[in-house]
C-alpha cells in the first residue's frame, strides 16, 4: 500500500457525469464531488450501485459547485451512513438548497408516473431518493469563502478559487502529504457577461483537468445574432421557443440576453415564461449573491425580472393550451426530466416551432439525440415526432472550450507532475490529453473509471 496520497476515480472518468473523486491519506478520505451519472442507461444504472467503499468511513466532501453531476449524490451518500461536513462555497450551498430537494421531487415523481402508468421494469419503481433525503443531507453543508484554506479532514487542507463555471463554482487545491494536489472543477471562460472568470490556476504537482469540450471549439459567432435570429424567424412563422434549460447559469445568461435583444429592439416583445421553480429558486439565488457574478444590482433586477414566472403545474399546463407565440424556459438542459418534457410533446410536433438548446448535451440525453437530427423521441413511455427546428447554442455553454482550457492550462507557475484529464467523454478526453502533450508538452493520461492511482510524483 503506498504511503503517500492515492487517488480514486469514482466518477466522471471517460465521462462527463458522475463526477466523484476519492482522495485518501493517512487513513483518512476526503471525497471530491458527489455527482450523478446522466445520460445513457449504462451509466445511469451506476447511480443504483453501492459505492465500493463506505459512506460512513468517508471524513468529507468537497464539492466544486452545484450541478447535478457533481452534487446530486450527497442523500444517497448520507442517507448511506455519511456523517461528515460538506464543504462548498455559499452560493453553491444555496443552489444546492434547491437543486437537491429538486432532484429527490423528481426521482420520486419519475417512480409515480412509471408506477402509474406501468412503463417501468420494476414494480413497483422506486426513486433513486427522495425529497427528504435530499432535505437531510443539507444539515452537512459548511460555507467556505473563496481563497481561504480550511481543514477538510486532518492532514488535508483546501482552498477553493474562482472557476467561472456558474454562480459559485470553484476549482480546489488540497495541500496533503507535501503534495499540491488541484481539481480544476468545471471550468468557464473570459466572456460570459453574467459570470466573473477563472482565477489562473496556482502551482501544483497533481492536476485533474475536466475535459467537456476538450475535442472541440466552441461554434464562432455571436450568441446574440444567432438568439436574435431564431427568435424572430420562429415568432414571424407564428412559433414558439421551447428552451430546455439548466437552472443554474443558462437560465440566467438567457434571460440576459433575451432582455438586451428586447430593449434593443431586435427581437419581438413576445411573453417570456420561466416555466421551473428550481429556475425561478436559482434566480432569486443570483440576487442574492451579487459578488458572485458581474451584474450591477440594477442590471440584476432588470433582467430577473423580465420573465412570468410559472410557479404551479395548471398554469405550466395552461401555457401548452395557448397558441400564441411565446418563449419558454424550462428544465432540464438537456431534456432528461422535468416540465420541459410536457412541452415537447406539444411543441416538437409542429414545424413552425423551435427546440432551442443551450450547451452541452451529454451523450445519450434526448438533447443530443434531437440535435443529431432524431426524428422522434421517447417521453413517458412512448415516442413524439420531432417536427420542430432544433437548434443548440453551444457558444452559451458555460464551459471553456479546447483552446480556453489550454489558455487556463498555460497561465500555471510550472508543469504540474501529474495530469489527470476528467470529466469528457472518451474522445473528448483523449482528444485533450494529446493536445495537453502537443502543446504543452506535459504528460497527461485518461483514467479509467474504479482506477487508484498514487499521486507520488513521477
Amino acid at each position: 500500500m503506498s504511503a503517500g496520497p492515492t487517488l480514486r476515480f469514482l466518477g466522471a472518468a471517460g465521462t462527463v457525469t458522475g463526477s466523484k473523486f476519492l482522495l485518501e491519506h493517512a487513513g483518512h478520505r476526503v471525497l471530491v464531488d458527489c455527482g450523478l451519472f446522466q445520460g445513457y442507461k449504462q451509466l445511469r444504472d451506476r447511480n443504483w450501485k453501492a459505492l465500493p467503499i463506505a459512506p460512513g468511513t468517508i471524513d468529507a466532501t468537497v464539492l466544486t459547485h452545484a450541478h447535478i453531476d457533481h452534487s446530486g449524490y450527497l442523500p444517497v451518500l448520507v442517507r448511506d451512513g455519511f456523517e461528515g461536513d460538506v464543504f462548498a462555497t455559499a452560493s453553491t450551498r444555496a443552489l444546492c438548497q434547491h437543486l437537491l430537494p429538486d432532484s429527490g421531487f423528481l426521482h420520486e415523481k419519475d417512480a409515480a408516473f412509471a408506477n402509474r402508468h406501468g412503463f417501468s421494469k420494476h414494480r413497483p419503481a422506486r426513486p433513486l431518493y427522495t425529497r427528504a433525503d435530499a432535505e437531510h443531507c443539507l444539515y452537512r453543508f459548511r460555507d467556505q469563502p473563496f481563497g481561504r484554506v480550511f481543514e477538510a479532514a486532518p492532514g488535508l487542507t483546501a482552498r477553493f478559487s474562482r472557476a467561472g463555471h456558474i454562480l459559485g463554482a470553484a476549482s480546489v487545491l488540497f495541500e496533503v502529504g507535501g503534495l499540491r494536489v488541484l481539481f480544476s472543477g468545471d471550468l468557464g471562460h473570459g466572456t460570459n457577461p453574467t459570470i466573473p472568470p477563472p482565477e489562473p490556476p496556482p502551482e501544483c504537482d497533481v492536476l485533474m483537468i475536466e475535459s467537456t469540450y476538450g475535442d472541440r471549439d466552441r461554434t464562432n459567432g455571436s450568441a446574440e445574432d444567432r438568439l436574435a435570429r431564431i427568435v424572430s424567424d420562429t415568432v414571424g412563422r407564428g412559433g414558439s421557443v421551447i428552451v430546455p434549460a439548466f437552472a443554474v447559469g443558462r437560465t440566467q445568461l438567457l434571460l440576459y440576453y433575451l432582455h438586451k435583444l428586447m430593449g434593443e429592439g431586435r427581437i419581438p416583445n413576445v411573453p417570456v415564461f420561466l416555466d421551473s421553480p428550481l429556475a425561478i429558486n436559482a434566480t432569486e439565488v443570483f440576487l442574492d449573491h451579487p459578488d458572485d457574478h458581474r451584474l450591477s444590482p440594477e442590471q440584476a433586477r432588470a433582467v430577473c425580472g423580465l420573465p412570468r414566472y410559472v410557479r404551479e403545474v395548471e398554469e405550466s399546463k395552461a401555457l401548452d393550451a395557448d397558441p400564441m407565440p411565446k418563449i419558454i424556459i424550462a428544465g432540464s438542459g438537456m431534456a432528461t426530466g422535468g416540465r420541459v418534457l410536457h412541452h415537447l410533446k406539444v411543441y416538437a410536433p409542429q414545424p413552425q416551432n423551435t427546440i432551442l438548446f443551450a450547451g452541452y448535451q451529454a451523450g445519450g440525453t434526448r438533447g443530443a439525440k434531437m440535435i443529431a437530427g432524431a426524428e422522434s423521441v421517447k417521453i413517458h413511455g412512448r415516442y413524439w415526432d420531432v417536427k420542430a427546428e432544433v437548434h443548440n447554442l453551444d457558444m452559451l455553454s458555460a464551459h471553456a472550450d479546447r483552446n480556453e482550457l489550454l489558455s487556463w492550462l498555460e497561465q500555471a507557475p510550472r508543469p504540474p507532475g501529474q495530469v489527470w484529464v476528467v470529466h469528457g467523454e472518451a474522445e473528448a478526453a483523449d482528444a485533450f490529453r494529446l493536445a495537453i502533450e502537443e502543446r504543452l508538452g506535459w504528460s497527461a493520461a485518461v483514467p479509467e473509471h474504479g482506477q487508484t492511482v498514487d499521486l507520488t510524483p513521477r
